[in-house]
């Protein structure tokens, strides 16, 4: 059996403004063509009547042509969204390692994302020195911000 992560999908109510936001802060790439998706198949998968689907696949950064992507969707008729903390049960948050955690965050609040957490360096004994950040996109889902300086 051979398995390989695909993508992670991200249903939002504004589409194109939330890949803006990932372009933008992390350089997450277009995956063409934009979905434009509905019919009787789509409502069979998703096991929704009428369903109609708007977005893209970004492809994420730091694997090539052929990594994962995030999948940012958005249907014509969602119900509202719950608020999310970082100990909702579910799926949580998306994390991504980058360089300089302060300079990072201060891209996202200036992108339209706001803080959840606070800037933090911990000492991890036998591994390094982690500093991260819980930071929520424009629509208020959350995204850790990471980076580990091994020791």
């Amino acid at each position: 059996m051979s398995v390989k992560y695909a993508h992670t999908n991200l249903i939002a109510k504004d589409w194109k403004r939330m890949a803006d936001f990932y372009r933008e802060v992390f350089g997450c790439t277009p995956v063409p063509p934009e979905r434009d998706l509905s019919g009787e198949w789509l409502d069979k998968a998703v096991g929704l009547k009428n369903s109609q689907i708007n977005g893209i696949h970004l492809r994420l950064p730091g694997y090539g042509e052929t990594g994962p992507t995030l999948e940012i969707f958005q249907y014509s008729s969602m119900p509202r969204h719950p608020v999310i903390k970082a100990n909702t049960p579910g799926f949580s948050h998306i994390a991504f390692s980058v360089d300089n955690v302060e300079d990072t965050a201060k891209k996202i609040f200036k992108n339209g994302g706001s803080p959840m957490g606070e800037l933090t360096v911990h000492e991890v004994s036998g591994i390094g020195t982690l500093t991260l950040q819980y930071t929520a996109d424009p629509e208020g889902n959350i995204v850790e911000i990471q980076n580990w300086e091994l020791g």
